[in-house]
């Protein structure tokens, strides 16, 4: 770097900064922690060849990266962000589950509020059409409160045996 300070990965690995220094624009003196998580994790030399092998206007992007990366593996040694992904995914599909109990609710209020409106009618691929009977509008709560209380309740196996030795 050739001014006052060396970059954080110069300082962290005692060694003189040069001006050429690959580590300089991406990991500044003042954020030593960056530098000492990603050198933790994937090691100043790999981080080194792989910025090298990287053109120029890709490296900030690919430090930013290996900073995430690196944070997520101290937090979870195992998965890293693949468990973040994972828990964010699951967290999206129980959300949109509830979704679709609440709008299948408020459809099931709209039609209790008025039935005086024609059934509605679903046309099949054949130009057939099926005409919604009101007696299948009238159960449609009771498999509602099925899904609602079904993803908060544990099924016992009727077959799960106590054991001998308890």
């Amino acid at each position: 770097m050739g001014g006052t300070s060396p970059c954080a990965s110069c300082k962290l690995l005692r060694r003189r900064c040069t001006k050429d220094c690959i580590f300089a624009p991406y990991f500044p003196p003042d954020d030593p922690h960056k530098f000492a998580i990603v050198h933790k994790v994937f090691g100043a030399s790999n981080v080194s060849k792989m910025l090298q092998e990287l053109p120029v206007h890709q490296r900030a992007d690919a430090v930013s990266s290996l900073v995430y990366e690196a944070s997520a593996r101290m937090q979870d040694p195992v998965y890293g962000c693949v468990g973040a992904i994972s828990y964010l995914q699951n967290q999206v599909s129980e959300l949109q589950m509830q979704l679709a109990v609440a709008q299948a609710e408020i459809f099931c209020i709209q039609m209790q509020q008025e039935p005086s409106c024609p059934a509605p009618q679903i046309n099949q691929p054949d130009g057939k059409s099926l005409l919604l009977a009101s007696d299948e509008l009238r159960d449609l709560p009771q498999y509602l409160d099925f899904a609602a209380s079904s993803s908060s309740n544990v099924v016992q196996d009727p077959l799960k045996r106590e054991s001998l030795w308890t």
